[in-house]
């Protein structure tokens, strides 16, 4: 199954970790990824606010994001990003969001953060 459809089909709880420019780490909770480009899946979207994560990145854009699926047996994936770019046109993050409530414009500044993923493991293990 592509990364793209399995993040698609699969219900879960995923945690974005960042670090500054002096290692200080930061974990923040995030909804699954977007995948863009239905024809490939080396890279990757989150929507962003304008906080801690998004400042980090600024400084350093290696990042790593954790899945967990939804029940008892403690699958999921675990994704090595690099950010390579960001958008802050608001209609474009408005038409990817999931949920619409509240409205994009009324929650303040929102970044599409773009990244290279650059290795995908499962929750557990190496394979």
């Amino acid at each position: 199954m592509k990364l793209s459809e399995y993040f698609e089909q699969t219900k879960g709880i995923g945690v974005l970790a960042t670090a500054d420019a002096q290692g200080k780490v930061n974990v923040a909770i995030y909804a699954r990824p977007h995948f863009l480009d239905r024809h490939e899946d080396g890279t990757c979207a989150f929507i962003m606010s304008d906080r801690v994560s998004h400042d980090n990145l600024k400084a350093n854009p290696h990042a790593a994001y954790l899945f967990a699926q939804e029940g008892e047996n403690y699958a999921g994936k675990r994704l090595t990003l690099t950010m390579v770019r960001e958008e802050t046109d608001i209609e474009k993050v408005q038409s990817i969001r999931r949920r619409s409530v509240p409205p994009v414009s009324e929650e303040g500044s929102k970044y599409l953060v773009h990244f290279r993923i650059d290795a995908v493991r499962p929750l557990i293990g190496t394979e």
